[in-house]
């Protein structure tokens, strides 16, 4: 069973002989100087008056940039590409002076990339300066923890935001963390950090942490013990698998503690481990210890063409084969994207706490388990010690209840979520999802918690239940390493909300947000033209997402709709998806989910994420528009200059047929759950 693990060490390796810290690897203490530099304001385009909010790290490192051709050469492309395409003269302005970079509320959200805080550091650096970052409310957890890891300076004050002004001069206390508009002779006093996120800030980071712990971390075995009947009573299920999995047994599980936690398993891609591995190698010495829990699936570069984008994911498997890292454990390409394929092979368990270097990691919540994004250094401290540190969020609740409507999905659920939270979203809490009624099989658990990234929340689970053990039962998983538990029947959220199922209809997703959703049927009667429509990614590239969408062109077929009006790509979730959808189904009349997207014009690709963050042959191009059943929809996120569209399979396959964006009903199908039901 997948479960965390005490450390090996290579063969001649002792614990004497272990690496431990630097002598630089000591906290700061005393003053030290302040931080000068110039005001560098995002100002949103819309109202040039008002600082712009939501910037993803898909604006701040834009996938293609998102590459490391060597260890030795990871920043390069990093650096180039901050703010590529959202302030093109950002390099040259930093390098000017104007070095504290200010924007509004939630910052940073998205994507666990840690390119963005490492390449915008590494540009102040170049000229010998050092980069403040000033935001609002609720900025991208993954991005602020990777942020204290490098020694990025980062704090929120939505009053130093809201006063700022271009050309306004700042200082900044590294030590306090006290803000000063020099100009304007005003001081702010940011939100506070926990005691070890501030430790780990001005103790040199996450390579010293992990130095400072590391021979510690390699004598200590990993105990991992849920709380008695009585405690857990009062515990969420995020909080019961981190009260078990913590280093330190008297370590407080509440809002606001930042503690050690074990981790059962670690997986990256081929987009994140190259940092990852710099990271292990920097605290580890790279040859003393087989890394931790590793994980690696080549998902993300692999099908691109390029050669830089070779060098990348050469990276990770000339580590995989130094560490000797194997199948499960290290996916080649086209085995399956991570979220998909690590659970098909059994290695995401109910009760598990799993950081994976990928945002949509929060996936594994569908599973029982507290999956979670985090960045590559992150993941390598992880990779060298077997715990990370983590800091409990406040805790929200949303019970799901009703009957569900025709056609509705996961996808529909989540998207009609997301819109009615709203630009605060889930103001970055951890959510307990409550299936009330026992309904949402896990390819819709899989995509509401997946989609939790969108969510902006630190994860979202699904307690395990007879849905979750009988889905482990069909793949021959018997036995389960944790013990069976469940949300306590007292435990107290910071909101606890109520999902009425029966108010969710088919839903569409507008540019430029997932929570820009409307009725599909009131997005029909707008007639949007498309160019392509495209099924698949790690949230609806499962057998029964696919099989959804099989089933409405095989309805339409028998209404005389026998050919696709666009473009019409699938990518399954895994390869062993890719290679089931070629079997007879007996819901398709003994054809194969394969035969029937072929049949209408479709065409399958290999697992992987390519399109859905706008990399290889079918990314938008500029003035393209597409409808998928993909994750994000953000700006330029499937392509410089294109717009992207997101529904559920059905919706998807409906407009394939259609020709412009509608769901089943437009083409004259009325729903069965016999029929239709997956």
């Amino acid at each position: 069973m997948q479960v965390a693990k005490p450390a090996v060490l290579k063969p001649a390796v002792t614990v004497e002989s272990l690496p431990g810290p630097r002598e630089s690897d000591v906290a700061v203490s005393g003053p030290a100087p302040l931080i000068r530099g110039k005001a560098l304001i995002l100002w949103d385009s819309k109202d040039p008056s008002k600082k712009r909010d939501a910037i993803d790290t898909d604006q701040i490192t834009p996938a293609a940039d998102c590459v490391s051709e060597s260890l030795e050469t990871l920043d390069e492309r990093w650096k180039a590409g901050s703010f590529r395409y959202l302030m093109p003269d950002f390099r040259a302005r930093v390098h000017r002076g104007e070095t504290f970079v200010i924007a509004g509320d939630r910052f940073a959200i998205g994507s666990s990339r840690e390119m963005s805080p490492a390449g915008l550091k590494a540009i102040a650096e170049e000229v010998g300066l050092e980069m403040v970052i000033i935001c609002g409310n609720n900025m991208g957890d993954i991005f602020r923890r990777n942020a204290f890891n490098l020694g990025l300076h980062v704090v929120q004050s939505p009053e130093a935001v809201a006063d700022a002004r271009d050309g306004d001069e700042f200082t900044f206390d590294p030590v306090s963390r006290e803000i000063n508009n020099v100009t304007q002779g005003k001081r702010y006093t940011p939100v506070p950090l926990s005691a070890k996120e501030d430790e780990i800030r001005q103790s040199g980071g996450i390579f010293a942490v992990g130095r400072r712990e590391f021979v510690s971390s390699v004598l200590r075995k990993p105990v991992v013990e849920f709380p008695d009947p009585d405690r857990a009573r009062t515990m969420s299920s995020t909080a019961q698998i981190v009260w078990a999995h913590r280093v330190d047994k008297d370590a407080e599980v509440a809002p606001g503690a930042t503690l050690r936690v074990y981790a059962d398993l670690l997986p990256a891609s081929d987009g994140t481990a190259p940092f990852s591995i710099h990271t292990f190698n920097q605290i580890t010495g790279g040859n003393t210890i087989f890394p931790r829990q590793a994980a690696v699936a080549n998902d993300h570069f692999v099908f691109t063409g390029k050669q830089d984008d070779d060098k990348q994911t050469a990276i990770g498997r000339q580590f995989a084969g130094f560490h000797q890292i194997e199948k499960p454990y290290y996916a080649t390409p086209g085995d399956g994207i991570f979220h998909f394929y690590f659970p098909e092979q059994g290695l995401v368990l109910p009760g598990q706490f799993i950081p994976g270097a990928d945002s949509h990691s929060r996936a594994y919540g569908a599973y029982g388990a507290v999956g979670m994004g985090v960045g590559s250094t992150t993941l390598g401290f992880g990779w060298s010690t077997g715990y990370i540190y983590f800091t409990m969020a406040k805790e929200r609740r949303v019970t799901f209840r009703g009957k569900l409507s025709p056609w509705v999905t996961g996808k529909d659920i989540v998207l009609e979520l997301l819109r009615r939270w709203g630009a605060k979203q889930s103001q970055g809490m951890s959510v307990e999802l409550v299936d009330a009624d026992k309904q949402l099989p896990i390819a819709f658990r899989n995509t509401i918690a997946n989609m939790m990234a969108e969510a902006e929340a630190l994860n979202g689970i699904f307690a395990p239940d007879e849905i979750t053990y009988e889905w482990y039962r069909l793949k021959g998983i018997n036995e389960l390493p944790y013990p069976k538990f469940g949300c306590g029947a007292d435990a107290r959220f910071e909101i606890d909300e109520a999902f009425d199922l029966a108010d969710v209809a088919p839903m569409i997703a507008k540019p430029f947000s997932p929570g820009n959703a409307f009725p599909a049927e009131d997005v029909a009667r707008e007639r949007i033209e498309f160019d392509k429509a495209m099924i698949g990614s790690c949230t609806n590239g499962s057998y029964d997402d696919l099989l959804s969408a099989a089933l409405v062109l095989m309805a339409a077929r028998q209404k005389g709709l026998t050919k696709v009006q666009k473009e019409f790509v699938v990518f399954p979730g895994s390869g062993g998806v890719k290679t089931l959808i070629e079997r007879p189904d007996q819901r398709l009349n003994g054809e194969s989910i394969a035969d029937v997207f072929r049949g209408v014009g479709g065409e399958i690709r290999a697992s992987w994420c390519g399109p859905c963050f706008g990399q290889g042959p079918d990314a938008l191009a500029k003035g393209e528009r597409a409808i998928t059943s993909f994750n994000r929809n953000w700006q330029n996120r499937m392509g410089l200059g294109g717009e992207g569209y997101l529904a559920s399979p059905s919706v998807v396959a409906a407009s394939a047929l259609a020709g412009y964006m509608a769901p089943p009903t437009e083409l004259g199908l009325q729903w069965d759950p016999d029929k239709y039901g997956v």
